[in-house]
């Protein structure tokens, strides 16, 4: 597991604890990235960030076989959320809420496969041309990109979740997955979280 970019959090604590009185008095949003059934009986929150290498791992190698098993038929549901760890990870994320929700899901698993591409560039200006044209084979436009970067509601509501799940779960490293609103202490593996869901239905 990565553990978290101090540097980042820092530059990121002032803005974070602004809006620490409001995140207290609300939920989680609503507009979270999800795959599976609403009414799924068990839900799966993975708090992970796209510059992180185990959360790629996870993504690739674990996440299609809780799919394949428990998603498909509708006994679990995946919640995504944004924990990102340094600058680069963060515009992964805004991108992500910018996409077209039927094209969410395509960005995310193109992100983590070419992460080691995307992420390679010298500066963050680099990294930033690399994921736009991830985000340009996804939808979003030339002219939507920067918008989309400097957009203040998307900006906060990431903050606002990252620092929701970091109070209310301790998170203090990626990926991090919470079953049922409790925090997988084990490896994020596919037997452990398959003990976990067994359990539940």
């Amino acid at each position: 597991m990565n553990k978290i970019n101090l540097k980042f959090y820092i530059n990121l604590l002032i803005k974070i604890f602004l809006f620490y009185i409001l995140i207290c008095a609300k939920s989680f949003s609503q507009d979270l990235v999800t795959l599976g059934n609403n009414d799924a009986k068990v839900k799966i929150k993975i708090f992970s960030s796209h510059t992180c290498p185990h959360c790629a791992s996870f993504h690739i190698n674990v996440l299609p076989k809780i799919k394949k098993k428990y998603v498909d038929s509708g006994d679990v549901q995946l919640i995504f959320i944004d924990f990102p760890l340094d600058q680069a990870a963060f515009n992964a994320s805004k991108l992500l809420h910018c996409i077209k929700p039927e094209n969410q899901m395509g960005f995310l698993d193109d992100i983590y496969k070419k992460q080691s591409d995307w992420t390679s560039g010298l500066d963050i200006n680099k990294i930033n041309e690399n994921l736009k044209v991830i985000a340009e084979t996804f939808g979003l436009k030339k002219m939507e990109f920067n918008e989309c970067l400097n957009n203040n509601v998307i900006s906060d509501k990431i903050l606002n979740d990252r620092i929701q799940g970091q109070k209310k779960y301790s998170i203090n490293s990626t990926p991090t997955i919470v079953i049922n609103d409790k925090k997988l202490e084990d490896a994020a593996n596919f037997k452990n979280i398959k003990k976990k869901i067994e359990k539940i239905i």
